[in-house]
């Protein structure tokens, strides 16, 4: 008796692995993915006791001593190990301190493309104990000077091939005192301060960790900017914890101590900075870095490289599956793919050519304090819930109105969580472990991304603006995003922002921006409703030299639609969502169209375009 109930449990136990796996068929990856997840906690526990603080900049340090030899940093024909890293960032920290008169709790501005100085600066920066800020190169004029001044940067640096675009704000920067420099051996501009030469003749010798000494895990680490509804960009507070946070997504990815990632995201950007640059410093790998995105080398830079690891945004996947194919597309080293964004089709497609590619697909915000992480690698998912990760951050998706613009509330005056399958608002708990630390001077859109008396009296919730639904399994899946922030691109484009630049025109009286789905392509593209003043026509020529000059080209409206009278809600609130679903197809729409042709302007909107655009034949 005694042997056939031992036999019987053994059975269980050999077949319990196999219901396990019947009723859960991810199980193994939740395993791995809970372990990963506690030795992170475990991580941040010990920086946050550790006396004094641990930062990024202590991580990289401790890989300069211990792999001085091994290569940081690929740029084009030139390489640099970690130590030569330090040092050129030695050289930096001296010359800003020296001549900019630098300390720690300043924040200096780095107005700079992809290429190894912003890099050695934001290091040098670090090693005095102060905050970069890191500007976007494409923002101009208005937009340049919210950026630089919501910070309250002391300093400019700037890259040589931006002169232009800071010769155009100079005269308010040097009225606030601000101090210029430009990536130049010399600088025969007033007000602005050569740096390349200082940086050479300073000495390479390591700085003295205490001028950095009162530096903790809550101090403000950098400023990254991201779009928002009042539009202008808003500084985003990144603090020493989000960023080791951020860094950390390389090892729930899977990223080795022996891998090679290419950056060709800007380093402006929270994805190539945090998640790759600062993920790669955290783990000790080599960088290759490239000034832009090439979809034409990106697979002969891998080769030459032999990069394992890419980085991604939905686009990139897209321009990538378009090239023409070629009969090696499958030949390199690349096994991992970090991003987020991709299109469910063009996952499939970019499997189906380019090999066995892990895909590991993200959701966050810069400013968030919620993200999600497809560890599994399910097309189409941007994550997977996982009990370990909704206690150390609780979450829920609530029902919202997208007609009133705000959540559902029962007759308690609670928002409602909506059911398995069903698509609601993200929005995520604040406190201790999951703070959000807002915008910078912006106390105004700080608050508008918080929700209170979410579900009892006196809670608090940041409002992602996203729409999602979780299905039965878990997988969280995108489904769109509200307000007035579109994304195209990569980028968030701020629909307020091109509106004013729009209402310089002459001709227009009203504007109404908004995104437009564009068959094959990820995102929304731009397009602006517009009624123009009595007596005047449409200025294509005027119109586009102003969004040329004004706005970077992902934010810069494609389609045109000239109207007699903007619709609007009842509170006069204008109607975006119903011009979006109508889109630029001049067969619907009555009213006259123009489309923002490459290099002549815009032009009359025809059947024949929208045609070419459907069928592929135009690329936007």
């Amino acid at each position: 008796m005694i042997a056939y109930i031992l036999y019987t449990a053994l059975i269980g136990l050999a077949i319990l692995p196999l219901l396990l796996y019947f009723r859960n068929p991810y199980i193994l990856k939740d395993i791995s993915y809970a372990i990963t997840a506690i030795q992170i906690g475990m991580r941040v526990s010990k920086f946050k006791n550790h006396k004094p603080f641990y930062s990024i900049l202590d991580c990289f340090l401790d890989k300069v001593a211990k792999q001085p030899h091994k290569k940081f940093l690929l740029f084009e024909e030139s390489s640099f190990t970690y130590s030569q890293a330090d040092k050129e960032s030695n050289r930096v920290a001296r010359a800003l301190s020296l001549h900019a008169n630098l300390k720690e709790g300043d924040t200096a501005a780095v107005f700079l493309g992809n290429e190894p100085l912003f890099v050695w600066i934001w290091l040098g920066l670090a090693k005095l104990g102060c905050t970069a800020a890191l500007l976007n190169y494409n923002i101009r004029s208005k937009s340049l000077l919210h950026c630089f001044s919501c910070c309250e940067a002391k300093v400019l640096v700037a890259g040589a091939d931006l002169r232009g675009a800071v010769e155009e704000v100079l005269p308010t920067l040097k009225q606030q005192g601000v101090r210029v420099f430009i990536l130049n051996e010399d600088c025969d501009l007033e007000g602005v301060e050569s740096l390349s030469d200082k940086i050479q003749q300073a000495s390479d010798q390591p700085l003295s960790p205490h001028l950095r000494a009162s530096i903790n895990i809550k101090s403000p680490a950098l400023y990254i900017y991201t779009s928002g509804t009042t539009g202008l960009p808003k500084a985003a507070v990144i603090n020493h914890e989000r960023l080791w946070m951020a860094s950390f997504l390389q090892s729930v990815a899977g990223v080795r101590s022996d891998d090679i990632i290419y950056v060709y995201l800007p380093l402006y950007h929270s994805a190539a900075f945090l998640m790759g640059l600062c993920g790669a410093i955290d783990k000790g790998i080599t960088v290759v870095l490239r000034r832009k995105f090439s979809a034409s080398h990106f697979w002969n830079d891998c080769r030459k490289y032999n990069v394992t690891v890419i980085q991604y945004i939905g686009e990139i996947m897209r321009y990538l599956c378009n090239t023409p194919k070629r009969d090696n597309d499958k030949d390199h080293k690349v096994r991992l793919a970090l991003g987020n964004g991709i299109r469910t089709d063009t996952w499939a497609d970019f499997l189906q050519r380019f090999g066995d590619i892990h895909i590991c697909e993200c959701y966050g915000a810069t400013e968030g304090n919620i993200g999600f992480v497809n560890y599994v690698g399910k097309i189409g998912a941007i994550g997977k819930e996982h009990f370990l990760h909704k206690m150390g951050c609780p979450y829920a998706l609530i029902r919202y109105d997208t007609e009133k613009e705000e959540p559902v509330k029962n007759s308690k005056g609670f928002c409602i969580e909506v059911p398995r399958g069903e698509t609601g608002l993200l929005v995520a708990k604040i406190g201790e472990r999951t703070p959000f630390s807002g915008y910078a001077k912006n106390n105004l859109q700080t608050e508008r991304k918080k929700l209170r008396d979410v579900f009892v009296k006196g809670d608090l919730y940041f409002n992602s603006g996203d729409l999602l639904k979780i299905d039965d399994e878990g997988f969280v899946f995108f489904q769109d995003r509200i307000g007035d922030t579109f994304r195209w691109k990569g980028e968030n484009v701020a629909t307020t922002e091109v509106a004013d630049h729009l209402l310089m025109v002459d001709c227009v009286e009203e504007v109404n921006v908004y995104g437009v789905k564009v068959p094959g392509h990820e995102g929304r593209i731009g397009m602006a409703a517009m009624t123009l003043k009595e007596n005047m026509d449409f200025d294509g020529k005027a119109a586009y030299q102003l969004v040329k000059r004004y706005l970077p080209s992902y934010a810069r409206p494609r389609f045109i639609r000239i109207q007699d009278a903007l619709a609007v809600t009842g509170t006069f609130k204008q109607m975006k969502v119903k011009l979006g679903e109508e889109g630029f197809n001049p067969a619907v729409i009555k009213d006259r169209l123009f489309y923002l042709e490459d290099h002549n302007g815009y032009v009359p909107m025809t059947q024949e375009i929208f045609n070419s655009i459907a069928e592929g034949r135009i690329r936007l």
